[in-house]
């Protein structure tokens, strides 16, 4: 096994670590553009879970804007941070290897959740919750989307 099968499980738990669901809806989006992951991914396949995550990728850029927006750090952020790497993680991964690339990117997006929230309060002292806000969903979802494309294929049927 090579350490660099897994890059883009960990760049995707990366991506988890500062927005819960923008690596599932990158996948979604992927999904939906014809586009085949090499990890098997049952879910993201339905259409009810596929538009859902989207969705759900839509919102969290929104809602992260109120000041009633909790920190990632929190139980229910760490948990959908969990979930949300794990899947994308061996949605990622090398084919028959789906269980080591949910756990690198459990393991990048949990500890990086605490130093991007880190970060992210800084910036927020300097320029407000909104700009550093969009300023991180710029970084993130431009991150995530080319994690996404460079690691999918086009399907071919």
């Amino acid at each position: 096994m090579k350490v660099t099968e897994f890059v883009y499980s960990a760049l995707i738990g990366i991506v988890a670590s500062c927005r819960s669901m923008t690596p599932m809806a990158s996948i979604a989006a992927a999904r939906i553009a014809g586009r085949n992951t090499s990890g098997r991914l049952l879910l993201l396949d339905r259409p009810l879970f596929k538009f859902g995550a989207l969705a759900m990728g839509i919102g969290e850029l929104f809602g992260d804007k109120m000041k009633s927006a909790p920190d990632r750090t929190v139980f229910l952020g760490l948990s959908a941070r969990v979930a949300s790497a794990g899947i994308a993680g061996a949605a990622l991964a090398p084919r028959g290897k789906e269980k080591t690339g949910a756990a690198v990117a459990i393991s990048a997006a949990v500890p990086l959740a605490y130093a991007t929230l880190a970060a992210r309060k800084k910036a927020i002292a300097g320029i407000g919750q909104t700009r550093s806000g969009l300023i991180e969903d710029t970084l993130i979802v431009a991150l995530g989307a080319a994690v996404v494309f460079m690691a999918t294929r086009p399907n071919r049927h």
